[in-house]
């Protein structure tokens, strides 16, 4: 009997514990996937020639921020829908929207912009685009839009854009065009970011057109050139 017990001791001794190798698993794997992106951004930081470590560093800390999720919370009560409805009638008239309460301090660098933005939903995103400004943006982002932003910042604008908006938008949209790498950024963009670069130009173009005086003339003028930076088509019929 005491051989069996033995034997029963033994075969628990080498009864493979699967729960805490999946655990290990994922924790190696997350591990080289977080090496892999730090090392990414270290021979980007490089390339881009940063004028300082500092700047180096946020570059390399901002390849492991993640998303919130929809169900993720910030600031308290949301004031913003996730998916305002864009309303060509909007171009006539200003909008009711009011500004959101703020949450974040002004960004001082690329790293410390993409941390909020990373922790904002769209609706919100898109008050934060604002409020950062065209001048600020030009000054964050001075080597170039960090990978992926681009993208994001067009299918904010398009989700979210209001006709009071028009002229903070466009210079946005100029300054993001003359950032470092522009046209490198705009091949690697999505389909869908390519579609919502299209759809945002055409209701850029609703707004300019309902302009009454010989500012429409100009602005026009504007929009043209922007659509060539952003390789968008003819949107008129």
């Amino acid at each position: 009997q005491s051989e069996e017990q033995i034997v029963t001791l033994m075969e628990d001794q080498e009864t493979i514990d699967f729960r805490q190798l999946e655990r290990e698993l994922a924790n190696a794997l997350a591990a080289d996937q977080k090496y892999s992106r730090e090392n990414d951004a270290k021979f980007r930081a490089i390339h881009q020639k940063v004028a300082s470590y500092e700047e180096f560093r946020d570059i390399v800390l901002a390849s492991n921020l993640k998303p919130l999720e929809r169900k993720d919370k910030v600031g308290g009560e949301r004031k913003q829908p996730w998916n305002p409805s864009f309303n060509t009638n909007s171009c006539a008239r200003e909008s009711e929207n009011v500004m959101p309460e703020e949450s974040f301090s002004d960004p001082t660098n690329a790293f410390e912009f993409t941390r909020d933005w990373r922790r904002l939903g769209n609706g919100e995103k898109y008050y934060y685009l604002l409020r950062v400004g065209a001048e600020k943006l030009s000054q964050l982002f001075h080597a170039e839009v960090c990978s992926g932003l681009l993208g994001e910042f067009l299918l904010v604008l398009n989700e979210s854009f209001q006709a009071i908006h028009l002229e903070t938008v466009l210079q946005i949209l100029q300054t993001l065009a003359e950032t470092k790498r522009f046209d490198l950024n705009l091949v690697f963009l999505s389909g869908s970011e390519k579609e919502s670069s299209q759809k945002l130009f055409v209701k850029l173009q609703t707004c300019v057109g309902a302009i009454e005086d010989e500012r429409r003339r100009i602005e026009d003028k504007r929009l043209t050139k922007l659509m060539a930076c952003y390789k968008i088509g003819s949107t008129k019929d």
